[in-house]
């Protein structure tokens, strides 16, 4: 860079049981702060982070992207996770690998795709090791009948019902659908959501709305009727944030910022 700093993009995961989410707010700790102070335990300077998305209180991730701006020559990319794990020791946060880029690379506008898991424990007993970690969901889901509700989602759609009240977002609501996947695993049922971008809560309420059609509530065709009407108040409720996780983030194939994640 020429103003003689280095920007360096970190892939992270995090549990964010004990967070308000990924930005910064007053009176609550967040995910941004708490790597802020790592950085600067570590370096003695406190750079703007930015991440990828902004995640909701209580939501996880896998692989969240962010980037910072650092002196040039202060750390090479291969020492940065370990400097910066020390500094977040108990946090609940760690750094799975940083990666030197331009100063042209930014975590959330270079991102193109992104992509949402959302775990649920259908079983009769919930499964305590996974406690605030997945959804304990008792009725019985049949994933091959609930095809329906993934072939409506995919595409280029309005998604204005599936949008919790208080969003900034008002007038731009189109989002683009590429995956909606329900994986069963034993007694867990996977949810992989993948779009250009989401609305506030939009994954929540995409899987609530889901979780009525297991019900028989929505039947084929029903949640074409739901993006139509671009009324919130006739899609699903919202599921709970402790059971999603932000699981990938896609970026044109020449930003040097491989994702090296499995589902």
């Amino acid at each position: 860079m020429e103003n003689g700093l280095q920007r360096f993009a970190l892939n992270i995961t995090f549990d964010g049981s004990d967070y308000c989410g990924w930005q910064v707010q007053d009176n609550a700790k967040s995910v941004q702060e708490t790597l802020q102070d790592a950085i600067e335990k570590t370096f003695g300077l406190r750079p703007d982070v930015h991440g990828c998305s902004r995640t909701d209180s209580g939501v996880h991730a896998k692989n969240y992207v962010c980037h910072f701006d650092l002196p040039g020559g202060i750390i090479t990319e291969n020492k940065l996770p370990l400097a910066l794990n020390s500094g977040l020791k108990n946090s609940g946060i760690a750094v799975k690998y940083a990666l030197a880029v331009s100063d042209e690379f930014h975590a959330r506008y270079s991102a193109k795709k992104k992509e949402y898991l959302y775990r649920i424990w259908n079983s009769h007993f919930r499964n305590p090791l996974s406690d605030g970690k997945v959804l304990f969901f008792p009725q019985k889901i049949d994933e091959k009948k609930l095809k329906f509700v993934s072939d409506e989602f995919l595409g280029k759609h309005d998604f204005a019902a599936f949008m919790s009240k208080g969003s900034k977002i008002t007038d731009d609501t189109v989002r683009e659908i590429y995956r909606f996947d329900i994986v069963r695993c034993g007694d867990e049922i996977d949810v992989y959501v993948c779009a250009s971008g989401f609305l506030y809560n939009m994954v929540r309420i995409m899987v609530g709305t889901l979780l009525s059609a297991s019900y028989g509530n929505i039947k084929e065709g029903g949640i074409t009727e739901i993006i139509n009407s671009k009324d919130r108040k006739n899609a699903g409720d919202t599921a709970v944030a402790h059971a999603l996780y932000l699981n990938r983030i896609f970026y044109d194939e020449k930003t040097n910022v491989p994702l090296h994640c499995a589902e």
